[in-house]
C-alpha cells in the first residue's frame, strides 16, 4: 500500500487528531497509507527550540518513508500557505517524490490579491508595493503542475487516476 504524507496546517487546528484520522480515513478509502505529522510521538525536550528540532526530524522522516505528498496550500494566517507546508512540498520534490496540492480557491494570485487587498482591477502591485506575479497561476510559480485539485478528496481521486 502506497503511503502519503498529510502536508498542511491542519495541525494547527484545536480539533487536529480528529482532522487528521479523517483524512487518513480517506486516504484508506481510496487504498493509501496516510501518514499524518501528529502521528509522531516526541517526547518532551528541555528548550522549545529542542522541542521543535524533534518534531522537524520527524516529519521529515515520515517524508522519507511516504511514495507521495499531499499538501493543503490554503492560505494560513494570511494570503499564503503556511510556511512549514511549503518547505515539506519542496523537501519532498528534492526527494523525488510524487507531490499533489489541494486549495479551495484556484483563482488567479493576482485576483485573490486584488480582492483581499481591495485593489484597483488592473493593479500589478499589491498594497506594500511589490509586483504581484502574472502567470494565470493559482500559487508561486514555483508550485507549478503541483495544485491540482481544490480539496483533498478530489485529490485522492486525482492520483487514483492517475
Amino acid at each position: 500500500m502506497l503511503k502519503i504524507y498529510l502536508a498542511g496546517p491542519d495541525v494547527f487546528e484545536t480539533d487536529a487528531i480528529q482532522v487528521g484520522e479523517r483524512l487518513k480515513a480517506y486516504c484508506l478509502k481510496y487504498g493509501f497509507e496516510g501518514l499524518f505529522p501528529l502521528d509522531n510521538v516526541v517526547t518532551p525536550q528541555e528548550t522549545p527550540y529542542l522541542m521543535a528540532k524533534k518534531i522537524q526530524a520527524a516529519n521529515l522522516a515520515l517524508i522519507h518513508e511516504c511514495d507521495i505528498v499531499i499538501a493543503n496550500l490554503n492560505p494560513f494566517r494570511g494570503l499564503e500557505p503556511d510556511s512549514g507546508t511549503v518547505f515539506e512540498v519542496g523537501y519532498a520534490k528534492a526527494l523525488n517524490k510524487e507531490v499533489y496540492c489541494y486549495a479551495s480557491d484556484r483563482r488567479t494570485m493576482i485576483e485573490r490579491i486584488r480582492e483581499a487587498q481591495h485593489l484597483k482591477s488592473d493593479a500589478a502591485l499589491c498594497e506594500e508595493g511589490k509586483v504581484i506575479e502574472n502567470f494565470g497561476l493559482s500559487h508561486n510559480l514555483m508550485m507549478l503542475d503541483l495544485v491540482v485539485t481544490e480539496s483533498f478528496e478530489e485529490t485522492l481521486r486525482f492520483i487514483k487516476k492517475s
